[in-house]
């Protein structure tokens, strides 16, 4: 997609970030997706709070060093006293946990459209305090739940709420890595630093960093609401401050079942993100790690091979507009990821063209999206600290 069909917008979104500097991985996975499809371009960043830093990395991503500033304040005030043909439009938090409230508010309050990592932020009080300013702006707010944007997820997504599955029983979905199975944290490991620090990731270690990840899957595919959850989380690595191993029950308003295991202690696992999801109809099985195949079983009859091809007659609507590239040619991790950019972009030129801004029921991962999964994170913890009993997993803002 160019430029000149950006939702009708006519011109690239301009990308400020928050976070990326040198050292960073999601940083540059962000922007990579930010500007996959031609319409938008990263023109400013605070890519770190010390100002030298930020203004080195700046060169890395082609920014000016006018448009390195040494903390997001200065961006958020520099950029909104630009002309509006100049300023950015929206801004993307690729910073630790802790940073993504204070941004992400600071951002919204300035009258900027947000790109935000996962989780939403360190606590659910900050994630139910973000929605309500949220709810009152007029800006679309995207949360980075990049595996909904894979194109068989969105193609499982529609054939599970057509109905053919028939009614889902059981959502099995599972997280697995192997790159703490040693303390990373101690040995000056920038990623496992922060992500090993309650003060920087919050309640929750591996449960918060890629259990969230795990459980939206199951909500985003099948639609179905959580009731309660009963879980145990564990430290298996001695000297370690939150947890490297988790599992959780989850039961669902309709009757259903759902397991949620993430490990990163799991030796030679790498990104092993799976989900099994069972209906009365049929079952479904997919995994990240080969994301351009999806299996579908019925009893009695051949299993179902389901590849990423656009040019299907098996392929429903919502699986071709994911797809960019033909069957056969592997789409993965980069490509997810910008369809969730791709989605939020459209909300973005339609907001900038003085449509309205749908905020709840969207395709890419919204503010209420967030918030559930901080309610997630926190229901978790606190069931595990009392020996796995059963607390309730509905939050009021659960998106339906």
């Amino acid at each position: 997609m160019t430029m000149a069909t950006n939702g009708g917008l006519g011109r690239k979104l301009r990308m400020g970030i928050v976070g990326g500097g040198q050292g960073s991985f999601i940083g540059r996975v962000h922007v990579t997706a930010a500007v996959l499809d031609n319409r938008a371009t990263l023109v400013a960043g605070a890519f770190s709070s010390d100002a030298a830093r930020s203004k080195a990395s700046a060169a890395d991503y082609d920014v000016p060093e006018s448009r390195a500033y040494g903390s997001y304040q200065e961006m958020l005030d520099r950029e909104r006293a630009l002309p509006a043909g100049e300023r950015i439009d929206f801004v993307t938090i690729a910073t630790p946990n802790h940073m993504h409230y204070p941004v992400a508010k600071a951002a919204v309050e300035a009258g900027f459209h947000v790109v935000c990592d996962k989780p939403l932020t360190l606590t659910l009080a900050e994630a139910e305090d973000l929605a309500k300013v949220v709810a009152g702006s007029k800006g679309v707010f995207v949360v980075t739940h990049n595996y909904t944007g894979y194109p068989l997820v969105r193609q499982a997504r529609e054939m599970i709420l057509a109905g053919e599955l028939g009614e889902i029983q059981a959502i099995r979905a599972e997280y697995i890595q192997g790159w703490l199975r040693t303390r990373l944290e101690s040995e000056g490991q920038k990623q496992a630093a922060w992500r090993t620090d309650p003060t920087k990731s919050g309640a929750a270690g591996c449960f918060g960093d890629i259990g969230t990840h795990a459980y939206n899957l199951g909500r985003f595919m099948t639609g179905l609401l959580p009731e309660a959850i009963s879980a145990n989380l564990k430290v298996f690595v001695p000297g370690r401050s939150l947890d490297d191993y988790g599992h959780a029950v989850i039961r669902y308003e309709n009757g259903a079942l759902g397991t949620v295991t993430a490990s990163q202690i799991s030796h030679g696992r790498e990104n092993d993100l799976r989900i099994q999801i069972d209906g009365t109809e049929g079952s479904l099985e997919w995994h990240q790690e080969e994301p351009n195949k999806m299996t579908v079983r019925h009893n009695g009859k051949p299993h179902y091979l389901y590849t990423r091809d656009p040019n299907a007659p098996f392929t429903n609507d919502a699986g071709k507009v994911a797809c960019r590239l033909p069957s056969g040619h592997p789409e993965a991790f980069f490509e997810a990821f910008a369809n969730v950019y791709r989605a939020g972009f459209d909300a973005m030129a339609q907001a900038a063209t003085g449509g309205a801004v749908e905020k709840k029921d969207t395709v890419y991962p919204n503010i209420h999206d967030g918030v559930e999964g901080m309610y997630f994170i926190e229901q978790s913890v606190a069931s595990s600290k009392v020996g796995g009993g059963w607390l309730p997993l509905k939050h009021p803002l659960a998106r339906r």
